[in-house]
């Protein structure tokens, strides 16, 4: 057990009132138990309404003016989102709380009475006796600017999501009425949404010449100068199109409406992006960051918005551990297991982390050197994916000292203090 578990435990005293509360959409679930465990209030129910917490509230200060105690310590279950109004009204009156892992209450539901049995009432009991347990976490609330960047980047995430959805229903729309089509255009640039605007379907562009199409194309927004070599290639294709023929109408009004779709939710994702970077900079986090070559906007964003300043954190190991990427291993007796990383923690922090590593890779010199050391070095050779795992966490160590220590990045300085420690072992 380490220190930090036994801060926890000590943080609840014979003083203390511990709440637990199941969260749920419409009506939460407390019980108040004791710093020994026993049941004080049995569970009652909370709604979620000003009315409801108010009546909380209440209660909260009857039970501990009828049980004389002095401190309250309330925690729950992260349930999707609902529990954040509470948590807010809570933080307004300045009671403190804490989160319990759902899993931790999933496995140990079965302690007191053998059954599987789950429901409201007894997870709130549950939850409670991990409290007195210490084995809870203290949630960082954002605020400010990391709360808009949260907010911003969760929404900027669901654009992407259904811009992506959008392309999707344009392919099946070219598998069906112009197969041929991305045979000329491998991916959606302005010509070839300008081809889709102004000659979707092959008969559209049969009868015409390369140049007539290129005059069409240039009326389009932003299609100043498309391909002669792509036109004559769609002119070629067009003539022996095994597209569909018929219900053509409709399939021009439905591409029509893809474009406009996209057009606009493309529109919505550059504006929000430049907002974000907006705010991003004004976090002292941003330039630090931002100094790392292969490191763009759009990463430093989609990090903020996931940790927070990293000054906020004591050691990296805690990013680490929030990105899911310790090590775990199942060992017995002489069976040595293979060692994997837990992947318990932001699963979209994990994947940033890994899609931005390739570029680094590529780009970043410091990190260049690393990755071929990892996977060349005569005794353990890691793989090249368990390298990129090693750098994920190396990037985190890396970016957590720049802002603690306010200096920018120095890829010749990385590769120096690498080269010594190699050296030394």
């Amino acid at each position: 057990m380490n220190s930090n578990t036994n801060e926890k435990i000590n943080q609840v005293s014979e003083n203390t009132l511990v709440i637990g509360i199941d969260i749920a959409k419409h009506k939460h679930f407390a019980c108040a138990i004791d710093d020994r465990g026993r049941v004080l209030q049995k569970s009652f129910p909370i709604l979620q309404s000003r009315i409801g917490f108010e009546g909380f509230y209440e209660r909260l200060l009857a039970l501990k003016s009828a049980h004389d105690k002095h401190e309250i310590l309330i925690g729950f279950e992260p349930t999707g989102h609902y529990w954040m109004n509470l948590a807010a009204f809570l933080t307004n009156y300045g009671i403190p709380f804490v989160m319990v892992n759902p899993m931790h209450v999933n496995r140990s539901k079965e302690l007191d009475d053998n059954l599987q049995t789950k429901n409201d009432q007894k997870d709130a009991l549950v939850i409670a006796r991990l409290m007195r347990d210490g084995r809870f976490s203290y949630p960082r609330i954002l605020d400010g600017v990391e709360a808009e960047l949260r907010n911003g980047a969760t929404l900027r995430s669901k654009i992407q999501e259904d811009l992506n959805s959008l392309q999707n229903r344009l392919i099946r729309w070219l598998d069906r009425f112009f197969p041929e089509f991305p045979n000329v255009f491998k991916s959606f640039g302005k010509m070839a949404y300008a081809a889709l605007e102004m000659t979707p379907l092959p008969s559209d562009i049969k009868g015409k010449t390369p140049e007539e199409l290129l005059f069409l194309y240039r009326q389009v927004e932003g299609m100043k100068c498309p391909q002669l070599p792509k036109a004559k290639q769609l002119v070629e294709v067009a003539q022996n199109s095994i597209g569909l023929t018929e219900g053509l109408v409709m399939a021009k009004y439905e591409i029509a409406t893809l474009l406009s779709q996209i057009k606009l939710m493309q529109a919505q994702l550059d504006e929000l992006t430049l907002q974000l970077t907006e705010l991003a900079k004004q976090l002292t986090d941003y330039d630090y960051l931002a100094s790392v070559p292969g490191i763009g906007d759009v990463t430093v964003v989609d990090l903020l918005s996931e940790v927070g300043s990293l000054t906020q954190y004591e050691h990296p190991r805690q990013l680490i551990k929030l990105a899911g990427l310790t090590l775990r291993e199942n060992s017995s007796g002489q069976q040595k297991g293979q060692k994997r990383i837990s992947k318990r923690g932001r699963r979209k922090l994990r994947s940033l982390l890994f899609r931005v590593m390739m570029p680094l890779i590529q780009h970043n010199l410091a990190f260049k050197h690393l990755h071929e050391y990892y996977t060349t070095r005569t005794i353990n050779p890691l793989r090249k994916k368990q390298s990129i795992v090693v750098l994920c966490g190396k990037l985190l160590k890396v970016l957590h000292a720049l802002c603690n220590k306010k200096t920018m990045f120095n890829e010749h300085q990385m590769m120096s203090d690498f080269t010594n420690l190699q050296s030394a072992a």
